[in-house]
């Protein structure tokens, strides 16, 4: 396994690879290697030639009261995770090396970013899009590997390698949840939760599955879902919600009424950390009824976790909508 600090090092290794018609697999990354990291490693081993990982903590998707100092920074493990999973080549550049001069440059993705996410990390995804942009100028891969629970994030990405016509397969690959915490989203930030916080931190997963159980039993309204996530994860005392959103799975805006298919979108404090989780829904076959948490049909109204019984125009006031 080679490992290169240098861009144009990376370039000229990656172009003589391309000469030897060597299919060049991708999977960026900022560290602190976790299963999640290794499901998307794996896959780009088993369908390319060569495999490389980027391992760069960047800093410029970070607003100045966030977690960039902190950020778990394992480069020692990371690299003995990356030979055994049979990586090629891992590219960590310095960040002088990747930002060595004022950045009068970046990417910006419109529309896609401003909710969600991006309501709350405003310099976020203008820094993601560019930090890709120049590790894809470096790497050159013909395949990059991105997972299910940044969502919004690797939506952001594949449109834009759409939009600036980069000739890289974007590949998303399902989210990978701890068997042993109710389903938690893997994270390098999990890293940061205390036992307590951990244990409630899987109030996100519980509330994706019983919402997408609702939408199997017939629930269609958005809006009304959007506010039973809410109520659901305030059950969770440590739990602070920044988001629980229904949304269109390519546009990202809130879904009223859901008919095929939906993106049900969490972000949610847990003690100090920030924790993002989802889900997405498609339907088999069409309802018109709406089944309440306690499984209850009822066409016309809602049930809150509390199992105070609200109307249509009730539940639209409770919610603010």
């Amino acid at each position: 396994m080679q490992i290169i600090s240098k861009i144009k090092t990376m370039q000229e290794k990656a172009d003589s690879l391309r000469l030897e018609n060597k299919r060049i697999g991708f999977v960026p990354t900022m560290g602190a290697l976790h299963q999640g990291h290794l499901s998307l490693i794996k896959a780009a081993r088993e369908e390319n030639d060569i495999l490389i990982v980027s391992i760069f903590v960047n800093p410029i998707q970070f607003s100045p009261n966030e977690d960039y100092k902190m950020y778990p920074r394992t480069m020692e493990e990371d690299e003995k995770l990356c030979r055994q999973m049979d990586v090629d080549i891992i590219f960590h550049p310095e960040t002088t090396e990747m930002y060595p001069e004022q950045l009068l440059t970046t990417v910006n993705v419109s529309e896609i970013t401003s909710g969600l996410c991006g309501s709350f990390r405003p310099v976020h995804f203008q820094g993601v899009t560019t930090v890709v942009t120049k590790l894809f100028n470096a790497v050159k891969p013909h395949v990059a590997y991105f997972g299910q629970k940044d969502y919004q994030q690797a939506i952001v990405i594949k449109k834009m390698t759409q939009d600036l016509n980069f000739d890289i397969k974007i590949q998303i690959l399902p989210t990978v949840r701890e068997e042993a915490d109710r389903g938690l989203a893997l994270s390098s930030r999990n890293a940061f939760l205390n036992p307590e916080e951990r244990a409630q931190a899987g109030i996100l997963f519980q509330t994706l599955q019983i919402a997408k159980k609702m939408l199997d039993d017939g629930e269609r309204d958005g809006n009304r879902l959007a506010c039973w996530m809410k109520e659901n994860i305030k059950n969770a005392p440590l739990a602070l919600i920044e988001y629980a959103e229904v949304c269109d799975t390519k546009t990202l805006k809130p879904l009223p009424q859901i008919e095929m298919s939906v993106l049900l979108a969490l972000s949610v404090r847990v003690g100090k950390t920030r924790l993002i989780d989802n889900m997405i829904w498609e339907s088999e076959v069409g309802a018109d009824l709406c089944v309440c948490p306690n499984l209850c049909v009822c066409p016309n109204l809602c049930v809150c976790p509390a199992q105070h019984v609200y109307s249509d125009k009730q539940e639209q006031d409770r919610c603010g909508s």
